[in-house]
C-alpha cells in the first residue's frame, strides 16, 4: 500500500531525528508548534540571530567554501519532556570535518509548559544531549573510530580497519569490496574536509570510473544512511 510522502512540516521528513533517537520520557511531535506546514529552522536562526556572520549571500557562500565546520543549514527540532511538559527546541548540525561525519546539537531553547513559568536547573539537567547525539550518529553512521598505537583508524562494520591516509585510494568493485559503501562515505567525507567542491567528480577520477557511476555510489551511500542528505545547490 502506498504511503503519503512526508512533508517538510513533518519533523521526521529528512530522517535527521526520529522518535527512536530520544531517551524514555521524551516525545518528538509529528509537527512543529503551531502546525506549521514547513521546516521553520531558517526562520528560527534568523529570529535568534544565530550566526550574524552569515547574513548576506556572500557570507553564506564564504562559509560553504571554507575549511571550518559550517553554522548554516542547521535544523531545529521540537521535542517535549513527557513528565513536565517542558518544550525544547534543539538545533542539529552536521560536522563535516569529523570523519565519519557526525551530527551535533549546536543550540537549545527551553520553553515552559505554561507560558511565564520559570525554567529551573532541574529542567535543564533533564535534557540528555550526549545520549541524543550518540543515538542519531549510531543510526546515521554505521562506522566508529578506534584508537591504536599507530594512530587513529576507522573500524568498518565487517571489523576491517582503515587508516585515514588510505581513504583516497581507488574504491574497487562494489560487488567484491567489503564495506564498499562505508568506504564511499568515508572518501566523500575526506574530500569534503580537504575543501573539494565536487567530491563525486574527484571520486570518479580516483577510481577511474564515469562521474555518473561515482554519483550513483554516493546516492546509494546516502540511501543507506551513511551520508546525510545532500544540500540543494551544492555539487557532489
Amino acid at each position: 500500500m502506498l504511503t503519503a510522502p512526508r512533508l517538510p512540516g513533518d519533523q521526521t521528513y529528512d530522517g535527521l531525528l526520529v522518535q527512536g533517537d530520544l531517551p524514555a520520557g521524551w516525545h518528538l511531535p509529528n509537527r512543529f508548534p503551531g502546525e506549521r506546514p514547513d521546516d521553520a529552522s531558517g526562520a528560527i536562526d534568523a529570529l535568534l540571530g544565530y550566526d550574524d556572520q552569515t547574513v548576506v549571500g556572500e557570507e553564506r557562500q564564504a562559509q560553504l567554501d571554507s575549511e571550518q565546520n559550517e553554522t548554516i543549514d542547521g535544523r531545529w527540532r521540537y521535542i517535549e519532556h513527557t513528565a513536565t511538559a517542558t518544550r525544547v527546541f534543539i538545533r542539529l548540525q552536521r560536522q563535516l570535518l569529523a570523519i565519519p561525519e557526525e551530527i551535533r546539537i549546536t543550540g537549545v531553547v527551553y520553553l515552559p509548559w505554561r507560558p511565564g513559568d520559570p525554567i529551573t536547573s532541574q529542567l535543564l539537567r533533564e535534557l540528555p544531549t550526549a545520549r541524543i547525539e550518540a543515538a542519531i550518529n549510531k543510526r546515521l553512521f554505521a562506522m566508529t573510530r578506534t584508537s591504536t598505537i599507530t594512530g587513529g583508524k576507522i573500524e568498518l562494520p565487517s571489523g576491517r580497519k582503515v587508516a585515514e591516509r588510505d581513504l583516497l585510494k581507488p574504491l574497487g568493485d562494489p560487488k567484491q569490496t567489503p564495506d564498499f559503501y562505508e568506504l564511499v562515505a568515508l572518501q566523500h567525507g575526506q574530500l569534503t574536509v580537504n575543501g573539494d567542491s565536487n567530491p563525486s567528480a574527484t571520486m570518479a577520477e580516483l577510481s577511474g570510473v564515469a562521474l555518473s557511476t561515482a554519483q550513483g555510489w554516493v546516492a546509494k551511500a546516502r540511501a543507506r544512511g551513511l551520508l546525510p542528505p545532500g544540500r540543494r545547490g551544492r555539487a557532489g
